[in-house]
Order: C-alpha cells, then sequence, then structure tokens
C-alpha cells in the first residue's frame, strides 16, 4: 500500500500541463522503469534457474514470483515493444480456455522433445509453452511438475526461464532505443502523428488494465452466483490470484494519477476510488479466489469488482474527456 500512497502524491507542476508533457512524464517515469524492472526481474530468474532448478525450490520460487510481478505491472501496455512478435502473449498466455499449456508441457515432457535444449529453438514453440503461466505449471501443478524425467524437467525450467529473460530484455532494448520516442516525438509520418495520439496509447493502456483486471482476474473466478470458478483465477495454483489484482491496481493507479495530472480535483477522485479497492483486496484473505464458491466470502470478491468498475466509470468518462481521447480498440479486445 505504501507504494500507492507514493503513486498518489505525484506533485502537480503550476498552469496547465500539455499533452506532450504528461506524455513525457509517463514514458519517462512510468513506462521505462517498469520495463526496466521486468528485464532484471526476467534475467534473475534465469540465472536463478540455472542455479537451481527444482520446482520446490525456494530461491527459484521467489525469483518466479519477482519477476511475475514486474510482468503484471507493466501487463497493460499492449503496445509497441510487447506486441512485436506477440511478445506480450509468450510471456502471458492467459486466459486458457482449452488447457493448451498443460496439453503442450505434458507433451514436451513425455516425449523428452530436444527443443527443450535450446532457448534459441524454443522461441518457436507455441505460446503456450512459454512464460510465466507455463513456469507455474512446471512449478506448481502437482501433475506436471512431477510428470516424466527430472533432468529433462529442469533443463525445460532452465529454457522457459531463459526464454522469459530474452523476451523482457528485447522489449527493454526496444522501448529504450526507439519506441520511447516515438511517443515523444510525434510526426506525420509516425505511429503518432500528433500528441493528443501519444496520449490515447496511454489513456487506453489505463482502461485496457482496467478491463482485464475486471472481466478476467476477477470476473473468471466469479463465474456467476450458482456457478462459480475458481479455478478459472489467474495463477490460482501459486495462490497469487489476489496478489495479481493488487500489484495491477497498485500500477494503473500510478498511471491514472500521472494522466490526470493536470485535474487536481479529478485526480484526487481517481486516487480515492483506486484506495477504495486496493483496502479492499489488501483485506481479503483469500489469496486463490477459492471463496468464490461460498456466498459469504463471495461478496468480498464482488465487492472489489464494484470499486474495479468505479474507478473504469471515472476513467472513461471523466478523464477521457478531460484529456480529450477515447479507449477504443485494444489489444485485448476479441480474446
Amino acid at each position: 500500500m505504501k507504494h500507492l500512497l507514493a503513486a498518489s502524491v505525484i506533485a502537480i507542476l503550476p498552469g496547465h500541463l500539455s499533452a506532450q508533457t504528461i506524455t513525457a512524464d509517463i514514458v519517462n517515469n512510468y513506462v521505462a522503469p517498469r520495463y526496466a524492472a521486468l528485464a532484471e526481474a526476467g534475467q534473475a530468474l534465469s540465472d536463478t534457474a540455472a542455479t537451481d532448478c527444482a520446482a520446490t525450490s525456494d530461491p527459484l520460487r521467489t525469483a518466479y514470483g519477482a519477476a511475475f510481478d514486474t510482468w503484471i505491472a507493466a501487463s497493460h501496455m499492449r503496445f509497441g515493444p510487447s506486441e512485436t512478435d506477440d511478445r506480450a502473449f509468450a510471456l502471458a498466455f492467459w486466459p486458457d480456455g482449452r488447457g493448451a499449456t498443460p496439453k503442450a508441457l505434458g507433451s514436451l515432457i513425455r516425449d523428452e522433445d530436444p527443443i527443450a535444449e535450446s532457448p534459441d529453438a524454443y522461441r518457436d514453440m507455441s505460446i503456450a509453452a512459454r512464460g510465466f503461466y507455463a513456469m507455474e505449471f512446471l512449478l506448481y501443478d502437482e501433475t506436471i511438475s512431477a510428470l516424466g524425467d527430472a533432468d529433462y524437467r529442469c533443463q525445460l525450467v532452465r529454457t522457459v526461464a531463459t526464454d522469459i529473460a530474452s523476451l523482457t530484455q528485447d522489449i527493454a532494448t526496444d522501448w529504450v532505443d526507439s519506441y520511447a520516442a516515438l511517443l515523444t516525438n510525434p510526426s506525420d509520418d509516425g505511429v503518432y502523428r500528433t500528441d493528443l495520439e501519444a496520449m490515447q496509447e496511454l489513456f487506453k493502456a489505463l482502461t485496457t488494465g482496467l478491463q482485464l483486471t475486471s472481466a478476467a482476474r476477477l470476473g473468471r473466478p466469479l463465474g456467476t452466483f450458482d456457478q462459480p470458478r475458481p479455478r478459472r483465477a489467474e495463477a490460482w495454483r501459486s495462490g497469487r490470484s489476489a496478489r495479481h489484482v493488487a500489484v495491477a491496481l497498485e500500477s494503473l493507479a500510478d498511471l491514472g494519477s500521472r494522466l490526470s495530472a493536470d485535474d487536481p480535483e479529478l485526480q484526487e477522485s481517481l486516487n480515492a476510488a483506486f484506495m477504495r479497492a486496493l483496502t479492499q483486496i489488501a483485506a481479503l484473505d483469500d489469496p486463490a479466489f477459492a471463496g468464490v464458491a461460498s456466498p459469504a466470502s463471495r461478496i468480498k470478491v464482488e465487492a472489489i469488482r464494484s470499486r474495479v468498475e468505479e474507478i473504469r466509470e471515472i476513467a472513461e468518462n471523466e478523464l477521457g474527456s478531460s484529456l480529450g481521447v477515447a479507449s477504443g480498440f485494444n489489444a485485448l479486445d476479441g480474446d
């Protein structure tokens, strides 16, 4: 919670802030640090796996959790380098409604497919067998983590971790080398022709993150009252479902505060709405959302989703209007 408090007191510069000023602040002080942290954590995960690849390894699980946190904090930025070569989907193939990930990993392990020996070759693997959700199966799923030959599973863990490190480094490098300048210096022949178009991209990242958190991270396990779906929660095997909601909201709160920096009243309203949601998720003693099957516990998760929808309404109706932009199509539409 202390991170949100820091995010909610961003200094407001005197006078009216231009779209260019707000965009530059977000690019330099929000996006860039998150992608740098993602690449650093991805490499740390790979380094740890190289030393200790056992599924029950505490250092490996800790490194995995730290890297996953940095992805969740950046996962709503579905534009530019994260979308090149489907990097975001390779890092995070979820929701997986057809169970493609355990099928792909199970096939690799049973066949002892030699592709696991080459991180370069592994880039051609199905995205279902790559990234953080594949790693979760390898570390936490009772079946996959014990399937087949232990040495092969160890090599597969190392290769998936190396692949994560490569993907996260590629995103961070492309951001620094080229994409940041496209947002901060729009041009007639560029991806963004005006400062307003660049601003819209960042606003869309906010609404995309709120949509993903409400519809998928909370909506999928909630299901319906008669048919709750706790096993559809994100990362339930590793007990990270509620944590992902908190990490995402904390990061989105920072972005929302920066986007609304020219309107102190709106900024305060957004910060307060985020704080209400974060306070409720912090009080929830249900890390994997298993309680959605119980009416007494379910109502607490429903209340958190209502708070997220409240934030979405403020963002889409008030912030969008204040900035003169709209959410538009996002990378999650149609998933």
